[in-house]
């Protein structure tokens, strides 16, 4: 019965003149679609296509309800002869009667209650798993002499589902925590951490671009006589670009204002700046080279950092990327704010 209602899905899916075939995953119900449907775009033509499914599509779930979904901005992809991409569809009202989503599910601001819990030897845990997202890379690389190691966890937290009524759902939460470990010192210490949490708007334009305002806060975490804190309100713009055969293009510039300052690098912003400037080129499953750029163009002080990053699912189904990273300039670390300095490692990253 399941297979029939899938293939019923199916073909209800797929307009009879279009090149691409959309397959929706089996949803059971209403309430399982609020998180979102993954639609599998498959291109059955001889030549790549644009990946671009059908603005709205309908479906039928397990237990009867039928859904019109309607496409999520992303990236646009090239679909090569005989592949596919994935796109995401969230509902926009019951078949026949598409309304709004904050009017369709007036409680889709708040916390959904399907929890996720896993067990494990520490006790079960559980958490709103579909809530987090990847922020900046989570990784942890190794280099010789003073480099060291560095280490940096990394993640998003979306607070309100997607479709919220008063565009709640672009609201990101996100911490970043970078560590800087003296390997090559007797005792091993770390050297210096830098704790970031911050707030932002992650607006989608359109299909390729999106912008993000919001304020970030980073601290050295020390006490009053080294404390270095810094606070900026930020405005960041990322355009992807799609180069054909799953090659990505992503360019994402992003500008600052210094709400503040305090502690002892009061002249932090000759070092780092107003403006930076990330590039990152990848193959979807495979090698990824990024370079963000930053500095202050009157003091002639900046800095750059390159992450180069690569799959290892075929050496064992391992969930890891193999991690390059390198950095030179001013301020790696934010106690060496005023230090230039040029390090590379490499390890392994879990987030790229």
């Amino acid at each position: 019965m399941r297979a029939l209602i899938f293939l019923a899905c199916l073909f209800a899916a797929t307009p009879a003149a279009a090149q691409l075939r959309a397959v929706p995953e089996q949803v059971a119900s209403e309430r399982e679609a609020l998180r979102g449907v993954e639609v599998f775009l498959i291109n059955e033509t001889d030549a790549p296509l644009p990946a671009e499914g059908p603005h709205e599509i309908e479906i039928t779930a397990t237990d009867g309800t039928r859904l019109i979904l309607e496409r999520v901005p992303g990236p646009r992809a090239t679909v090569a002869p005989g592949g596919f991409a994935k796109a995401r569809y969230v509902p926009v009202g019951i078949a026949g009667t598409a309304i709004p989503p904050s009017q369709a599910h007036p409680a889709a601001a708040e916390p959904p209650e399907g929890e996720v819990t896993i067990a494990s030897s520490t006790g079960a845990s559980s958490a709103f798993t579909d809530r987090f997202e990847p922020h900046e890379p989570i990784y942890a690389a190794y280099g010789a002499g003073d480099s060291g190691a560095k280490l940096q966890v990394s993640f998003a937290f979306r607070p309100f589902a997607e479709d919220a009524p008063l565009k709640l759902g672009n609201l990101r939460f996100a911490y970043t925590q970078t560590m800087f470990w003296a390997l090559d010192k007797p005792s091993g210490p770390f050297r210096a951490t830098t704790y970031s949490p911050e707030i932002y708007a992650d607006i989608p334009i359109d299909e390729t671009t999106r912008v993000a305002l919001g304020y970030r806060h980073d601290s050295n975490g020390r006490g009053p006589a080294t404390s270095i804190d810094v606070n900026r309100f930020f405005v960041r713009v990322e355009k992807s670009f799609d180069l054909g055969n799953e090659w990505r293009l992503d360019v994402a510039p992003m500008a600052w204002l210094y709400s503040s300052t305090p502690g002892i690098a009061a002249n932090l912003s000759d070092y780092w700046g107003y403006t930076a400037l990330t590039a990152s080129i990848q193959k979807q499953d495979g090698l990824k080279v990024s370079v963000t750029g930053r500095g202050n163009f009157r003091t002639r002080h900046g800095s750059a950092e390159l992450f180069v990053s690569y799959p290892l699912t075929r050496a064992g189904g391992l969930g890891v990327y193999l991690f390059g990273q390198a950095f030179t300039g001013d301020g790696e670390a934010l106690d060496d704010w005023n230090v230039n300095d040029t390090h590379v490692r490499i390890g392994i990253s879990l987030t790229r």
